[in-house]
């Protein structure tokens, strides 16, 4: 079981050191909601992988491009939103791994290979092996057709969001719903059933160790912005008190 949290807004690198002395294993840094350009985000994988963090990116969507691009900046994964379908899965793998399993290209740079002296066979074999894949189950065909999705040979984790799975659910922000818990356990038990991991994204402790007990492995809690704003209001809330 692995804890992380996702970066959304705050462009300084050092944030990514932060989230390690924090304790975090991994941090999702977002480049489908906030305005990261490519140079920020290999910076923060930079400093976050020299800090020990697993760096892992959302990217906007499961184009080759997208995905390619953003292992070559020294991501050791991506997650890609609103995955409906095989195809699209299927797509992600064929970006994100070397032949035999997909068409990535090949790129030896030094933020992938951290200047150690690798044959291309040894480098291909580890980043088919290593680079994660995470697909986010954010809608109601997603549910239907789960068991097609985390079927896919090379899918890691399946990861809930949501806030979005509430709204195509017809539940919005309802995440006790009747209908939110069936769909999420049965992505937990699909996934169990293929070795795969379930996971999911809170900025609600409870919400979050509900569901870490009931099987999910890769948990991911709050925001940057959401640490800082909560921070800066108990601690403004504490002063007040003493005026």
């Amino acid at each position: 079981m692995v804890i992380g949290t996702m970066i959304t807004e705050v462009r300084t690198p050092e944030i990514m050191r932060m989230m390690a002395v924090a304790g975090f294993d991994f941090v999702f840094i977002d480049t489908e909601h906030s305005p990261y350009n490519m140079e920020t985000v290999t910076d923060m994988i930079r400093v976050g992988k020299a800090a020990g963090l697993v760096c892992l990116v959302r990217v906007s969507d499961c184009e080759y491009h997208l995905i390619a691009r953003t292992l070559d900046a020294g991501a050791h994964g991506v997650m890609v939103p609103r995955v409906e379908n095989r195809e699209q899965v299927e797509e992600v793998i064929q970006a994100a791994k070397y032949p035999p399993w997909g068409k990535r290209g090949f790129a030896a740079r030094p933020m992938i290979t951290d200047y150690r002296k690798m044959t291309m066979r040894e480098l291909v074999t580890e980043l088919n092996e290593d680079t994660l894949i995470v697909i986010q189950i954010e809608r109601k065909k997603a549910i239907e057709d789960i068991d097609q999705l985390v079927s896919v040979k090379g899918v890691d984790v399946a990861l809930i969001g949501p806030h979005d799975l509430s709204i195509s659910l017809g539940v919005p922000g309802e995440f006790d719903h009747p209908l939110m818990l069936e769909a999420i356990q049965k992505v937990v038990d699909t996934c169990e059933k293929h070795n795969v991991a379930s996971g999911v994204h809170f900025r609600e402790m409870s919400h979050l160790l509900y569901w870490k007990e009931r099987g999910m492995r890769m948990l991911t809690y709050s925001a940057d912005m959401a640490f800082i704003m909560s921070a800066a209001t108990e601690a403004v809330k504490e002063l007040r008190k003493h005026i």
